[in-house]
This record gives C-alpha cells, structure tokens and sequence, in this order.
C-alpha cells in the first residue's frame, strides 16, 4: 500500500543526513523507525498485559502481604 507522509523541512533534512550517513535511501531509513516503533510498541503491549494477568492472579496474596 502506497502512502505519503510529509516531514517539514528539519526533519527533511536530518533524514537525508541519516540516510546518507547509512548509505540507504530515506525511504529505507524510514521504514526501518516504523518496523522499530511497530515492534517496541508490541513488546510493551505484551508485557502490559502480562502484568494485568498476573496482577489479578496474585491479587488476592498481594492484599494479604500489604
């Protein structure tokens, strides 16, 4: 799916400076952050929920413990 994304012109700029600096074209240097934010944002969606899960298994001992 084709999208287009507009930066202003500083980002413009640190972008090709990057790209330039990793031999890569902006296009690569931008789906590279968006794969690393995609997958942070997953891990810390998981852990959330682990927690939650986990809190509420161990809810009734954590009260006792207070």
């Amino acid at each position: 799916m084709a999208m287009n994304v507009r930066f202003d012109d500083d980002q413009t700029q640190a972008l090709k400076k990057q790209a330039e600096r990793e031999g890569r074209s902006m296009q690569a240097v931008v789906r590279r952050a968006v794969d690393d934010y995609l997958a942070r944002n997953a891990r810390d969606a998981m852990v959330r929920e682990s927690a939650i899960k986990e809190a509420a298994k161990w809810h009734e001992l954590l009260e006792r413990l207070k």
